[in-house]
């Protein structure tokens, strides 16, 4: 469907806690530093796509304008869970390809500082003490389900994935699931814009306190501030531009967006397995690549049980053989397919709106040769994967430009 769209541009703020900058000044800091990257204006833009969870009602769009340059082009503002940044990079580069813009901007931003421990949406708390109750809400219940038949809650949702898979497979329990967060925390050191550098043991990872088990504090992501942003650029406007310009961008191989189809268990407990895999099918295919083809991956791991089962939702171990995966070695900088050079939302950090372009940025700077001590050597093709209960996966592949 139309024509090829490359990254042209791309940058990070540092995820971090900010108290001197706001939600605006994070997100402008992060286009002009996109736009400068590409070496192009606010006014070489089509197109801007904001995305943004904390203040989805708040045209966070148009007030970044305010701050970069208003020029009356088109604004989507953009929520989508924590699929909402590659909801936006996806915008933009579909108005590109339907022809209605030849450049735009994406741009995903979030200020959370300490939000606390985030719900999944499916209402009710564990009751008032009410001692009749009366059918209310869309579904007619009359007392809160939450924990009762099953969670919405964030650290629930993916134990429970996590234990399922260890369940139906040999080789996983506690030990593997630490293992991921061991990685991720080790790779976090060499990242200068990771929220957290610092590398544990796995006594430590085991020994921290349980949140929901298998997974202990660190073993979850943390909240935070932050902003990514990526110039897009179609095909014919990238040849008229300049030969470094050329050289260094980056071409989207693949962009997929789905949701949850229906399946049974998902009736009770939220269903983050499926629509991942539906999603690497159709990226896999669009891209014409196949997972042994990715030199990295930057996917959503929210939590340590997160990552592992994702694993084998995007083909990068055989069917079952997450646990035998991470305990090769595969997942590390140095293993077969290397997952989360970035330190992964586990030490990286995860501003809700940023992630999903953040993990373009991530891989984006690999391709480039750009990624300084963490660099993945001659790395020409990667994936970046968002999953956002309720739910919606996005998944990109990112190929090197030839020659």
């Amino acid at each position: 469907m139309g024509q090829d769209v490359w990254v042209l541009g791309t940058h990070m703020t540092r995820f971090a806690r900010y108290d001197d900058k706001d939600l605006i000044d994070l997100g402008s800091e992060a286009c002009l530093g996109a736009l400068d990257d590409g070496g192009v204006t606010i006014h070489d833009m089509g197109v801007l796509a904001s995305g943004n969870l904390g203040e989805a009602a708040g045209g966070v769009g148009q007030r970044l304008q305010k701050q970069i340059g208003q020029t009356g082009i088109p604004v989507y503002n953009v929520a989508n869970a924590c699929a909402t940044g590659a909801t936006a990079f996806r915008t933009v580069l579909l108005t590109i390809k339907a022809g209605e813009a030849d450049m735009g901007l994406a741009v995903g931003l979030e200020q959370m500082g300490k939000m606390g421990m985030l719900g999944g949406g499916r209402g009710g708390g564990r009751g008032d003490g009410r001692k009749v109750f009366t059918p209310r809400g869309r579904y007619g219940a009359v007392m809160g389900v939450e924990g009762r038949i099953g969670t919405g809650m964030m650290p629930g949702v993916f134990a429970q994935a996590g234990m399922e898979y260890a369940y139906e497979n040999d080789g996983v329990g506690f030990d593997q699931f630490a293992k991921v967060a061991e990685k991720n925390h080790a790779h976090s050191v060499l990242n200068p814009l990771a929220q957290y550098q610092k590398e544990f043991s796995i006594d430590e990872i085991k020994q921290a306190e349980m949140i929901s088990y298998p997974n202990t504090l660190l073993m979850c992501c943390p909240t935070g501030d932050g902003a990514a942003a990526a110039v897009l650029v179609g095909e014919e406007k990238l040849r008229s531009l300049s030969k470094e310009q050329q050289q260094r961008a980056v071409k989207v191989s693949a962009s997929v967006l789905t949701s949850d189809p229906w399946t049974e268990s998902c009736q009770v407990q939220p269903d983050v397995n499926t629509l991942t895999r539906n999603a690497a099918v159709q990226a896999y295919e669009q891209a014409g690549v196949g997972p042994e083809d990715l030199d990295l991956v930057e996917l959503h791991d929210c939590f340590a049980t997160a990552e592992l089962v994702h694993y084998d939702n995007l083909q990068l171990c055989e069917p079952g053989g997450a646990g035998d995966f991470i305990d090769s070695g595969g997942p590390w900088r140095d293993g077969r397919t290397p997952v989360n050079v970035s330190g992964g939302l586990l030490s990286k950090g995860h501003p809700l709106g940023a992630t999903g372009i953040a993990n373009i940025y991530e891989v984006a700077t690999h391709l480039r040769g750009e990624a300084g001590d963490r660099q993945i050597e001659g790395a020409k093709v990667g994936l970046t994967h968002v999953i956002g209960l309720g739910s919606a996966c996005g998944v990109h592949i990112l190929e090197k430009a030839a020659g």
